[in-house]
């Protein structure tokens, strides 16, 4: 492997910029003596040739700090909640802190997270990506220093980056067909931003599932939006307008189905008998519901737990990350009454 680079000091940025260190240190530090084209030359040297503000000397004596970034689109999900107690178990096993921050879902807050992640020098990075996420370049400071980087369940590509995912595109098949052999021929499909190969595969697994079925795609019966419970209510509303209306929805997370299904309940709509119901992730709310949720179940404590263990057996053993290119965890279908025809 390529030695990581070395750790850049003022002095380094002095040398390029043809300054002193002292004006290179102040304006880093943003004091008003510095002249402002000075400060942008200043800012935009460091950006470029990957400076990290030392916010623990101590940690620059050592180099390494034992903590480990972890940056989630939402924590307030129970799949993430899983995730990070199992991240946490290995994590705190080997020694290790725990830095966590949220996206919020959006790009621009996933970039400025990493930035801190990196100026507060974490050894290795777990990342689960924002919803409209549409590249990675915040990433590749980490990448070329050699701090490992391992993307799970909201994956992409990336041949330094192993990524830690489920089937979706099986799941979502064995869900859709499972409709088909309900008796549903309109299944409506509601996904989240086809940037997101959780969602992608997801409409993928159900298109092809119609096609082995001989049942025709219809755009019309295609809903994108971000799977917020607010959006199935506007998706049951939608529904409820429709001229022919679907015999079967898959959604792609739960929280959305739920929302959809009491909207169409509290309209006289019959689950499953006029529309059956199948969601994604097994939330605990899908058993709450009446009827329960058919859904995907797939272990966000076992998705934390992998992907830490291949980042400290990376940090720890120096295995080679190359090798994990990328590992696909079980799910399995969960058949409940909210999509039970038949039967």
């Amino acid at each position: 492997m390529s030695n990581p680079e070395k750790e850049v000091t003022i002095y380094d940025i002095a040398q390029k910029l043809n300054i002193s260190a002292a004006t290179v240190s102040r304006g880093l530090k943003d004091h008003p003596g510095i002249n402002k084209n000075t400060k942008k030359k200043i800012l935009a040297a460091a950006a470029e040739m990957g400076y990290r503000s030392n916010s623990f000397a101590s940690s620059l004596r050592t180099k390494r700090g034992n903590v480990i970034g972890v940056i989630v689109p939402r924590l307030n999900s129970n799949f993430m909640s899983d995730v990070i107690a199992g991240v946490e178990k290995v994590v705190n096993e080997s020694g290790y802190n725990l830095f966590i921050s949220q996206s919020l879902e959006t790009m621009e807050k996933e970039v400025s997270n990493a930035k801190a992640m990196f100026n507060n020098r974490v050894d290795g990075l777990l990342v689960s990506l924002a919803y409209n996420t549409d590249n990675i370049d915040h990433f590749e400071a980490f990448i070329k220093r050699e701090i490992p980087v391992i993307f799970f369940d909201r994956v992409v590509e990336h041949e330094h980056c192993p990524s830690i995912f489920i089937d979706n595109y099986k799941a979502a098949y064995n869900i859709t067909a499972h409709l088909i052999e309900q008796g549903c021929k309109r299944i409506m499909h509601i996904s989240g931003n086809q940037l997101r190969n959780v969602y992608r595969d997801r409409f993928n697994g159900y298109k092809k599932a119609l096609e082995d079925h001989q049942i025709a795609f219809d755009d019309d019966l295609l809903i994108v939006n971000d799977l917020s419970a607010q959006a199935g209510t506007e998706a049951a509303q939608q529904i409820l307008q429709m001229a022919v209306r679907p015999d079967g929805v898959f959604v792609s997370n739960d929280l959305c189905a739920i929302s959809c299904m009491q909207v169409l309940k509290s309209e006289g709509i019959k689950i499953p008998e006029d529309i059956a119901f199948a969601g994604f992730n097994n939330d605990p709310t899908s058993c709450v519901i009446e009827p329960n949720l058919t859904t995907i179940d797939y272990k966000g404590y076992e998705m934390g737990e992998v992907a830490a263990k291949v980042l400290i057996g990376h940090l720890d053993r120096n295995n080679d990350l190359q090798q994990t290119h990328s590992l696909i965890l079980r799910s399995e279908l969960i058949v409940r009454d909210s999509s039970r025809k038949k039967g």
